[in-house]
């Protein structure tokens, strides 16, 4: 059976605290992120628990997890193991 690597491809990624502003109400996220947010990509339901659509449907991203602008644009949570499994710093 064929082997495949991963093709080495920059992404940008933040790691959820937990929130997207400061106290005083500005974003400290990526501008991508603001406008996922403000766009509805990004979003908050019950309890604070930050949700993303992504073309697979929406999923949860907990505290600690990553959120990730894809080569095309796309928007994911990742675990923060397989985060630091599959990336490094550029």
């Amino acid at each position: 059976m064929a082997k495949y690597r991963k093709k080495p491809v920059a992404i940008e990624a933040f790691p959820f605290d937990g929130d997207l502003m400061k106290q005083d109400g500005t974003y400290y996220v990526p501008d991508w992120a603001v406008k996922a947010f403000i766009d509805g990509l990004l979003f908050f339901q019950e309890g604070g628990d930050l949700y993303v659509k992504t073309l697979e449907g929406t999923h949860h991203a907990s505290v600690g997890d990553y959120i990730i602008q894809g080569v095309n644009g796309e928007i994911y949570p990742c675990k923060p193991d397989i985060f630091e499994k599959t990336y490094e710093k550029a």
